[in-house]
């Protein structure tokens, strides 16, 4: 079977069973602060598990898009090298919520595997949780007997906790699980060594293919475990895995999942593959990394150099240096292998189809990029190694490799390797340490302590958002936690109805207050979502949580929200209508200050467009078009009325439809009961942020008013200082005119001024062991400071330059060399710079040859001259 008939044969068999059928989730994950993306196929029920909403249907079935390179499913340096780890990857998985348990998984598993599919019986091997003293956990001898109705006992296996009971993190809920392993192995081998020896000992060809998870516990924030009152399955078995054992393949990368990119890879580079270890492994890392890469830019995840953004950024580049290490390209092709993924997998998932033209821009432009940074790093590794030559060594620091790679992005294996093809070795202990002191930095600033949820009312249903409608209502508290993170405490409280908005869709949340009947006011200073959980964050706690409350929005901040979250919806009109239909959201932010919509367009908008944009919204605005809103409905109504979906959101059945005239979007946020309220639009901004991606910032209302308000004022005050003329336009110009003339006279004044500093500076060079040594401090700006020493560079041998300037508050130092001395005695200007400039309270940096920093301590100066005049002697 190809791949895609084996996904249908898996989703109907399920459907077989009673379960619904539903669609993958975004990779992206939105509004849950534990995950970047969907690293498992339970991510996108992970409120069902919590108890924060209930299931569609008791039973069900997908497929789902997964991402894994972070965190502690990180498998990323394994991709490629071996047959079966993976960055994306698809999970199959069947749910069960309450419904069936152990014995109708496990039943449901062995048919689907080996009656459905064919896998035989004596090639398969079944892991039960073995039990943990410490725990006080027994075996899961209900699972086992469930497998004695298909297994003999001895491929029935005990698993430690760390492989057989799954837990979504530090808290929550969790169980014992059951692993189906298969052995892939020849029967010549088998009959060497039996299977039940080789499982989980990471053999490639005796794999895990599906794990059966029981959840059945809830693990508390004090590390106890307490029985769920409803118990729930959750399966997830690798599609990319099963096509490798159903097609009768050693490895995923030799099935039709794969070997259509391989091929294409090893025809742009003229490769065959298969014949060498190392293209082949780059082959297979492109292949992997193209599609984690075109899914997370299809599900709105641009490369960046923050959080998710970053890692795809680092898993691109990733793909581009084997290219260039391996393959040997120098230009970009990763962008022209995204056809044969959109040809391939475009029809299961159509974001593919329908963001092919932005994920080849976008991905060209962060080629491009990297292959330049990768020669600068190259070049900068060479120096590294000339300078370890003069002094003898042929091993550069640890220190140095983090340089590569924190800098160029250089993964400590290219440096390594690169290292070891001319004969040098590295600290890598040095280079751990400094790792480890960053993954420190990032786990300190990320640290979060949640506690557990305390009840206060029992919960009928998930709370209850009035907000569309009120501004305020009385309310109870359902339960709350209390959270410290970055050395601030606050309080989480879920409400059983409430009037605030909670950050979602890119619309900021509400702030507000709670009163009790007392007079006690709990500041509301935020509303967010976690999944689809409503959380209210306050730094107080009530001092009765019991009591009843009123609970009252800022209706002023609302209002200007809803003024610009209505505003985006009319210039994401206005764009398409100007630009064309390929103007598609890609994202947004909304405050009560400004908006900031991003959309896909490959060019810079001129002054025309611009102002034809800006004039149709506030058209539109005139208008005073109604608000036509439309609750709860089915999603193939809201399509049919051409309601626009936007790429890396999750749609339920039912749906929310916001309507101005031609504007017909899905939206949950809050919006205008009329576009008249917005008063008035006006763009402040407009720029790229990524290939193909532009961004918009705009004020409405009050805020246009305060904008123009402000601009009028300075109008009039420039007015004011040209008493008595009429053209003020006139009066500017001929300023700027004579500001230009002067200009001139004082660079040519400035000219003079510097070569009798020169000459000065030339009869203060002293020769030093056949160094010229010029070290002083100067009140010369650092422009002429740098134009002084390259002219000196060119009319003075050996020389070695170290100026101190002073301008205002703030310190300089300029170092340059002559190269001769950069080669013949290994020094560094960069370096210097780095290490001197913390007398100055400062930092910077530079090349070999020339470099500057700047400081707030001027004073310092003195101890730089003296350490630049000693270290000039030991030369």
């Amino acid at each position: 079977m190809t791949s895609k008939q084996i996904r249908e044969e898996f989703l109907h068999f399920f459907a077989s069973k009673q379960h619904e059928i539903v669609a993958s989730a975004p990779m992206v994950v939105k509004n849950d602060p534990t995950l970047m993306f969907i690293n498992a196929g339970m991510n996108q029920f992970k409120d069902i598990f919590l108890g924060n909403r209930k299931p569609t249907s008791l039973r069900i079935t997908d497929s789902q898009k997964c991402l894994r390179v972070s965190g502690k499913h990180n498998d990323l340096e394994e991709v490629g090298r071996d047959t079966y780890h993976h960055t994306m990857f698809e999970m199959l998985g069947n749910w069960s919520f309450g419904d069936y348990f152990k014995t109708e998984a496990i039943d449901f598993a062995w048919e689907f595997l080996h009656y459905k599919m064919g896998i035989s019986e004596d090639r398969m091997y079944a892991t039960v949780f073995g039990g943990d003293a410490k725990e006080n956990l027994e075996r899961d001898n209900e699972a086992a007997e469930c497998w004695k109705k298909y297994l003999p006992d001895y491929r029935i296996l005990n698993g430690s906790k760390k492989d057989n009971f799954w837990e979504m993190g530090d808290q929550g809920p969790c169980g014992p699980c059951s692993e189906i392993h298969v052995d892939l192995r020849d029967d010549d081998e088998r009959s060497k060594i039996p299977g039940h020896e080789m499982v989980n000992k990471d053999h490639p060809q005796v794999i895990e293919i599906w794990n059966l998870v029981f959840i059945q516990f809830n693990r508390k924030a004090d590390g106890n475990l307490e029985s769920l009152p409803q118990k729930h399955v959750d399966t997830g078995m690798g599609f990319e895995r099963l096509c490798m054992v159903l097609q009768g393949k050693k490895s995923n990368y030799d099935t039709d999942v794969f070997m259509p990119l391989i091929q294409a890879v090893s025809d742009l580079s003229g490769v065959k593959y298969g014949n060498n270890q190392q293209s082949d492994i780059a082959m297979r890392v492109i292949a992997d990394h193209l599609r984690a890469i075109s899914f997370s830019i299809a599900d709105g995840q641009l490369p960046s150099n923050v959080k998710a953004g970053y890692v795809i950024r680092r898993i691109l580049r990733r793909a581009v240096r084997y290219g260039y290490t391996f393959l040997n390209f120098r230009e970009p092709f990763i962008t022209k292998l995204v056809p044969v993924l959109v040809q391939q997998m475009g029809e299961q998932y159509k974001e593919l189809s329908a963001q092919k033209e932005l994920i080849m821009k976008v991905i060209n432009e962060e080629e491009s990029a990297f292959l330049r940074t990768l020669a600068n790093g190259i070049s900068r590794l060479d120096q590294m190694m000339d300078s370890a030559k003069k002094s003898g060594k042929k091993e550069i620091s640890g220190s140095g490799a983090f340089e590569l790679f924190d800098t160029y992005g250089f993964p400590f294996d290219l440096t390594e390797l690169i290292l070891g093809e001319n004969n040098f070795t590295i600290d890598k202990q040095q280079f751990e340490e400094e790792m480890q002191q960053q993954k420190e930095r990032s786990r300190n600033a990320a640290a979060k302590d949640t506690g557990d949820w305390i009840e206060v009312h029992q919960e009928e249903h998930p709370t209850v958002f009035v907000g569309y409608d009120d501004t305020e209502c009385d309310v109870k508290i359902l339960r709350y936690r209390k959270v410290a993170e970055k050395n601030k405490t606050f309080y989480q409280l879920v409400l059983d109805k409430t009037p605030f908005y909670a950050e979602s869709g890119g619309q900021l949340g509400d702030s507000g207050v709670l009163e009790s009947a007392i007079g006690e006011r709990i500041a509301i200073f935020n509303t967010k979502k976690e999944n689809t959980l409503i959380v209210h964050l306050t730094e107080n706690l009530p001092e009765n949580p019991s009591a009843t409350f009123h609970a009252k929005i800022n209706e002023e901040k609302r209002q200007a929200t809803a003024n610009n979250h209505s505003a985006t919806h009319l210039l994401h009109l206005a764009l398409r209508t100007i630009l064309g239909t390929h103007a598609e959201q890609k994202g947004s932010m909304v405050s009560p200050e400004r908006l900031r919509f991003d959309f896909s367009h490959f060019q810079k908008l001129n002054d025309e467009e611009l102002k034809q944009v800006e004039k149709l919204v506030n058209r539109l605005i005139r208008k005073n078009i109604q608000l036509d809103e439309h609750r709860n409905l089915p999603i193939k109504e809201a399509e049919k009325m051409g309601a626009m979906a936007l790429f890396g959101e999750k749609y339920g059945d039912l749906v929310r439809v916001v309507r101005y005239g031609d504007s017909i979007e899905f939206c949950g946020g809050t919006h205008v009961h009329a576009t008249g309220e917005i008063g008035q639009f006006h763009i402040l901004t407009e720029s790229a942020i990524a290939a193909g991606v532009r961004r918009i910032e705009a004020v409405t209302a009050e805020n246009a008013e305060n904008f123009f308000n402000e601009k009028l004022a300075l109008l009039y005050t420039v007015t004011e200082q040209f008493k008595g003329t009429k053209d003020v336009l006139h009066s500017v110009q001929k300023l700027n005119e004579e500001n230009e003339q002067l200009k001139k006279e004082v660079a040519t004044f400035k000219k003079t001024q510097l070569v009798e500093v020169k000459k000065s500076w030339k009869e203060k060079i002293q020769n030093i062991n056949g160094i010229n040594s010029l070290v002083l401090i100067t009140d010369l700006d650092a422009g002429s400071v740098k134009e002084l020493a390259f002219q000196l560079k060119t009319e003075v041998e050996n020389l070695f330059m170290m100026i101190g300037s002073q301008e205002a508050s703030k310190a300089t130092i300029t170092i340059l060399i002559s190269d001769n001395l950069v080669k013949e005695k290994g020094l560094h200007a960069g370096n210097l710079v780095r290490e001197w400039s913390k007398a100055i309270n400062g930092g910077g940096g530079g090349q070999t040859f020339f470099a500057t920093a700047g400081g707030k301590n001027p004073e310092g100066l003195t101890n730089v001259l003296q350490t630049a005049q000693d270290y000039v002697a030991t030369l």
